[in-house]
């Protein structure tokens, strides 16, 4: 999915890099999307979420926390709309560059902004789903990042899991979907911040980095006014095999869209 060299196809010598910058390709439909070495690279669980809904071409999205805008790149062909919203001015400027690289402002709309101020930027309740690649961990767990942009990424300096939460229920239509992934480790607390937000998780998949090894990511799907019960528990997503290769499963969604 990424690579830290320049392409050297039709269109990608054109595209002007700055400093620490670096040019990734998609595998998409010939889509590139350009990242800071020095601020938060996108990863396997933004590609893992980006697939997990089953969207609808009438569908209007909110990406909450968006970075470089990688999964508007990869859902655009399936959905109507898309709006992303991000907090970094250095990542909300990257991700409207790559929305313009790849030639998708007619469906991609990129701001830069903070979702704890959500009701300041976007109507109430005009989005049929909402996708979010949140930070993992509260402050006091785990090692902050020397960089800052990776650090506000990993851990909750600047938006907390409610925060999410709180802005995607204000986005959703009435039965609109909500899509996040997350860590296993805080599922009763995603529970307990989705009742109180009118939305209830109707799908749960488990991501287990090998078939050995425990669950290190869930993904998740809950529905507005969804009453409690029942959540569809899906088999659990092995990424790796024993030799570290991908799994078919995560190979068809890499490449289910091409």
């Amino acid at each position: 999915m990424t690579s830290n060299k320049l392409p050297s196809g039709e269109g990608w010598a054109d595209v002007q890099l700055g400093p620490d910058e670096r040019l990734d390709d998609l595998l998409l439909r010939g889509r590139k999307i350009i990242q800071n070495t020095k601020e938060f690279c996108f990863s396997i669980d933004a590609v893992l979420l980006a697939h997990y809904p089953d969207y609808h071409k009438n569908w209007r999205v909110f990406d909450l926390g968006t970075g470089t805008g990688v999964m508007p790149l990869l859902i655009a062909d399936g959905v109507k709309e898309i709006h992303a919203l991000e907090i970094n001015p250095v990542m909300a400027d990257l991700a409207k560059r790559n929305v313009e690289l790849n030639q998708l402002a007619d469906k991609i709309f990129v701001q830069a902004g903070d979702y704890r101020q959500i009701r300041e930027l976007y109507p109430p309740e005009s989005f049929d789903c909402v996708i979010a690649n949140p930070p993992y961990r509260p402050v006091n767990q785990g090692m902050l990042s020397s960089l800052d942009g990776v650090a506000k990424a990993r851990h909750e300096l600047t938006a907390t899991l409610n925060d999410v939460v709180q802005a995607a229920r204000y986005l959703l239509r009435f039965r609109g979907k909500f899509a996040m992934v997350h860590l296993p480790e805080r599922l009763g607390e995603i529970v307990v911040a989705l009742h109180a937000n009118q939305m209830e998780i109707k799908r749960l998949q488990l991501v287990q980095p090998k078939a050995d090894k425990p669950s290190n990511l869930m993904l998740l799907e809950a529905v507005v006014g969804g009453v409690p019960g029942g959540m569809k528990a899906e088999i659990p997503l092995i990424v790796h095999n024993a030799d570290g290769s991908y799994t078919d499963e995560v190979l068809k969604i890499y490449n289910g869209a091409n």
